[in-house]
């Protein structure tokens, strides 16, 4: 009998071509016997087919990418204990890359279920390898509850980083859109934020995304619309204000691959014209970034998630529904949660521009003040020029026409969110008269003062106050009242409105709440408008500080931190008048 005839007898059907031994084992061919008597066929026999185990070539999948993904050439193909005598021996990084401590993965979202969209993030490779190529320069290592902050945002088509203030939000999602555009998974960001917060984000790129070029949406109509249709920079800012502005000049003519919301909270009515233009722009992804994304009820939820998934979520549902419902699309860490990734205290710079009239009479006083000194000649005194000094840093907190302020915007943004989360601030500046014009504004956060016009016996009745009510969220405080004998390190917040003359000033006024005892990290915030007479004084005073650290790390810093005569003069670039009396021969 046939081998063919075999199989077939046995139910098997060969295919055609040849068997190989080694996958396939054939038995011996079955003799039937041959009888002429009729008896009854034999009931069949189960037989036996030993299969040998398949060999298996392993190959490993590249993605287009992966050239900027590799191990750095020092530890290519080498064993973890030779990578970690590697990094043992370059601690520093002077050298070259070295292995990620830690190894963050990006993991799909839950509503992922296609096997080959899941293997594509999990076969993505680590977050910290990826920012350990020298491809993406970083200015400094991020924290790891950011990496996982990352790898929340990138793979996700509709998320809520809900992170508490100062904890980086703006960072994690600069780096999420930096990756995915490298990546070529977008090539069109809009990003929307207050109007005071345009500056901070446009440093923050520059800082963390400096090859991707930028258009901030702004000026005159026609120049607005050249910005809006323009395909040359991947990343585009507008303000919520611009947007109801804009409105007919996007509508339907452009398309993003994603659009992030900052302080998103601004939509949490539905009925608003400001979400009702942000959810009519044409959009794949939606990001929304917000410390405080239910600040009066669950309706706030439910009217940002109609921006990054209509319908998803509807106030009928109890709360506990709707968290359950929008776990997988909201990340929220609070500064306990990460509490042992933090350092203890944590300085942002929020790098202002003037509003247009504030500008106005900053220019004035600027040019009229230069001339008068200038017609001085040697009659002019360090004291004229501390005058003219004085008037401008006053400019820059308040027009004293108007009354505008881009500090007052910035702060009142962010007392919101300190407010909503119930912690308490402190408001550092120089002048009584700035302190009265912010408790004129910040009514609602029941503010308090600390200066030097209140009587001593008050003194602690304040404090007190301020440490016990829980309404009382803010206290406007004096450089010269606060910056020593006082803790408070119930506050977790600081914000220096105008900045002092001598840096360890300020670092004395920041530590009345950074102490021991803290109820936790302090988050400092310093303010400066740029362009203007802070922005000269702050490099002068960092330049000291800096060189303070590198020559005297081991003492305190000297009384002499602040700013000498000349250094004053030269603000202005005026001469230094020549001593009277004339030079000894």
């Amino acid at each position: 009998m046939s081998p063919s005839t075999a199989y077939s007898r046995l139910g098997v059907e060969r295919l055609p071509g040849r068997v190989d031994s080694h996958w396939f084992q054939p038995i011996p061919p079955v003799q039937v016997p041959t009888s002429t008597n009729s008896t009854p066929p034999l009931p069949p026999r189960a037989v036996s087919i030993r299969i040998s185990l398949a060999k298996l070539e392993v190959r490993s999948y590249q993605f287009p990418e992966s050239p900027h993904w590799t191990l750095p050439t020092e530890i290519a193909g080498k064993s973890h204990q030779e990578r970690a005598s590697v990094q043992n021996n370059n601690p520093s990084g002077g050298g070259g890359p070295v292995v990620p401590k830690s190894r963050t993965r990006l993991k799909p979202p839950a509503d992922v279920v296609k096997l080959q969209d899941r293997l594509y993030y999990m076969l993505q490779p680590p977050l910290e390898l990826l920012l350990s190529d020298a491809s993406i320069d970083v200015p400094f290592e991020p924290f790891p509850y950011q990496f996982e902050g990352i790898s929340f945002l990138y793979p996700r088509v509709a998320a809520i980083l809900a992170d508490e203030m100062g904890l980086g939000k703006t960072m994690q999602a600069i780096m999420a859109m930096r990756i995915l555009l490298r990546a070529g998974e977008i090539r069109r960001v809009l990003l929307v934020c207050p109007k005071p917060l345009v500056t901070n984000w446009r440093r923050e790129l520059s800082l963390w995304a400096p090859e991707i070029p930028l258009a901030i949406i702004e000026g005159e109509q026609n120049k607005r619309q050249w910005h809006w249709l323009e395909t040359t920079a991947p990343i585009k800012i507008a303000n919520y204000e611009l947007l109801m502005r804009d409105r007919e000049l996007f509508s339907n003519q452009v398309e993003f691959d994603l659009v992030v919301l900052d302080e998103a909270q601004r939509i949490k009515n539905r009925n608003s014209t400001t979400s009702e233009i942000v959810r009519s722009i044409a959009r794949r992804r939606s990001w929304a970034l917000s410390g405080t994304p239910v600040e009066n009820s669950p309706d706030d939820l439910v009217g940002i998630f109609e921006f990054l998934a209509p319908n998803y979520l509807h106030s009928a549902m109890s709360p506990r529904q709707m968290g359950q419902a929008a776990r997988d699309f909201i990340l929220r860490r609070t500064k306990d949660n990460v509490l042992k990734d933090l350092p203890p205290k944590m300085f942002r710079d929020a790098e202002l521009e003037l509003t247009p009239a504030q500008w106005a009479t900053y220019q004035a006083a600027e040019d009229e003040g230069v001339l008068r000194l200038s017609e001085m000649g040697e009659g002019i005194t360090i004291q004229h020029v501390f005058e003219l000094v004085l008037r401008l840093k006053q400019i820059c907190n308040f027009d004293p026409v108007t009354g505008a302020s881009s500090k007052l915007e910035r702060l009142e943004a962010d007392l919101e969110e300190v407010a909503a989360s119930g912690q308490k601030a402190i408001v550092f500046t120089q002048w009584v008269t700035t302190i009265r014009e912010l408790a004129r504004h910040l009514e609602r956060f029941r503010p308090l003062e600390y200066h030097g016009q209140v009587p001593s016996k008050k003194r602690d009745q304040i404090i007190e106050e301020f440490r016990s009510d829980p309404r009382r969220h803010v206290l406007l405080m004096s450089y010269g009242a606060g910056s020593v004998g006082l803790n408070l390190q119930f506050s977790r917040y600081v914000f220096l409105f105008d900045r002092w003359w001598n840096p360890a000033i300020e670092d004395q006024a920041v530590n009345r709440a950074h102490r021991i005892g803290a109820a936790g990290p302090v988050t400092v915030t310093r303010m400066l408008t740029t362009a203007t007479i802070e922005e000269r004084i702050n490099q002068i005073l960092e330049e000291k500080r800096e060189l303070f650290s590198t020559l005297l790390s081991h003492t305190d810093t000297p009384r002499s931190a602040g700013m000498t005569r000349q250094e004053i003069f030269g603000l202005f670039r005026l001469q230094l008048p020549k001593p009277r009396g004339g030079a000894a021969a």
